[in-house]
């Protein structure tokens, strides 16, 4: 499997609690890592998947099972990382 980085914007969330971090953590997100910047909040995955496709579904499947809304997903500019 290869691993995919991509962020994960969190809409109306201008930055992560612990609290939230939390939750993110149970819900699956222990490969992402809650980030923010001018008023903006988003989650960086490095995630191992079959496939980009399977691992932006599953984080964004978990992201709002943690009672966020995604406004967008950004792929970093290499969006692998290894095999």
């Amino acid at each position: 499997m290869k691993t995919y980085q991509f962020d994960v914007f969190l809409k109306e969330i201008e930055e992560v609690t612990d609290d939230q971090a939390d939750v993110l953590f149970a819900k699956g997100c222990d490969d992402g890592t809650p980030a923010c910047c001018n008023g903006a909040a988003w989650i960086h995955f490095d995630r191992e998947a079959p496939s980009l496709e399977e691992a932006i579904h599953a984080a964004f499947t978990q992201v709002l099972s943690a009672g966020f809304t995604v406004s967008k997903v950004e792929l970093d500019a290499n969006a692998t990382a290894g095999s």
